[in-house]
């Protein structure tokens, strides 16, 4: 697999002709995502290319564009749809108001784990309940990132008024909301943004699982970390259709031996392994870290977050969704995958 798409710029821009396994494969997908390279989310998705290559005997080449190479994160699953990438991986909630009863997971109570959480929203894909949200392209799988915690720079977050006015980077709407009803003031950052936004000031703090704050450097930044299980992102791997639809039917196969479950919930293993790096790496730098005891639960914190929730639901509800159906099987759901 070559996933330095610079270095292979400069080699054709010299004329040099190269021989590699892309050049020699039947389908090439290229792959689009947002994490750096030498991240673990990085690594675990050049896995599942590294899989596709071996079990299609090199029919299949897979060439990964990492860090928005190839495509913006906020634009890659229309990326894919329009066929500028073959195959992405993305956070839905990107894409704001596009999969709303998929980011149903995000709220609070419903996700303990990475490898849980994508159990629950893979279930919810499977049983038909979010499917309708997928139309325009062929999903491999989905899955969800651990618990998301509130990390600042200079100041701790033991209660929520202690958010009153902080400029706080949210992922999702979904999660602005529920920022916003705990007193903070969200912005709308792509992950890759974060860390100027923060070195600049522009931002006083994240939202983010542990294993982001080691990807993304935050944990140079952000000296204070209150883990309180806020919310949760949905995120996913897809396919254009197009391309899906006219491999030959064997290479098809190995497509689907690697989409739903086990996927999942190996991206979601992947991200609870990632979330020990983070914390391990804040305690090394002797950070403040604040354990709000039982976390969305917590007397202080349960109101505003219930109340956020609901709203959402009946929200979409009123729009003529089924979203208090989804809701409830996503709580039942979260004790099932457990």
């Amino acid at each position: 697999m070559n996933n330095n798409k610079s270095i292979l710029s400069l080699f054709a821009a010299a004329g040099i002709l190269l021989s590699t396994n892309i050049d020699a494969a039947e389908v090439n997908l290229r792959f689009a995502h947002f994490w750096p390279a030498n991240s673990g989310i990085a690594q675990t998705l050049e896995q599942w290319g590294d899989t596709i290559e071996q079990e299609s005997n090199g029919r299949i080449g897979v060439e990964i564009y990492p860090a928005q190479t190839l495509a913006k994160a906020t634009q890659t699953y229309d990326s894919v749809v329009r066929g500028i990438a073959d195959v992405g991986a993305t956070i839905q909630g990107y894409t704001a108001n596009r999969f709303p009863l998929t980011q149903i997971v995000e709220l609070p109570g419903i996700v303990k784990s990475g490898e849980q959480g994508s159990c629950v929203l893979q279930t919810l894909y499977n049983e038909g309940e979010i499917a309708n949200e997928y139309d325009e392209s062929h999903v491999l799988f989905m899955f969800t990132h651990g618990p998301g915690h509130l990390h600042t720079q200079g100041r701790s977050i033991t209660k929520p008024e202690d958010l009153n006015g902080l400029m706080i980077r949210r992922p999702t709407v979904v999660v602005g909301e529920l920022l916003k009803g705990l007193g903070g003031e969200p912005v709308g950052l792509p992950a890759p943004e974060m860390y100027s936004a923060m070195q600049r000031g522009i931002i006083n703090g994240v939202t983010l699982p542990w294993e982001a704050m080691a990807s993304f450097r935050l944990n140079e930044l952000a000296d204070h970390h209150t883990e309180v299980g806020l919310y949760s992102l949905a995120l996913l791997v897809t396919m254009n259709k197009r391309v899906y639809e006219r491999m030959p039917a064997d290479l098809r196969k190995v497509i689907d031996d690697n989409s739903g479950m086990k996927w999942a919930e190996r991206l979601g293993a992947a991200y609870d392994r990632l979330d020990q790096v983070g914390i391990k790496q804040a305690r090394e730098l002797n950070h403040s870290i604040t354990v709000i005891e039982n976390g969305a639960e917590n007397p202080d914190w349960k109101p505003v977050l219930d109340r956020i929730a609901e709203g959402y639901v009946s929200d979409l509800t009123g729009k003529g969704l089924p979203a208090q159906q989804i809701y409830q099987r996503a709580k039942a759901l979260s004790s099932v995958c457990l």
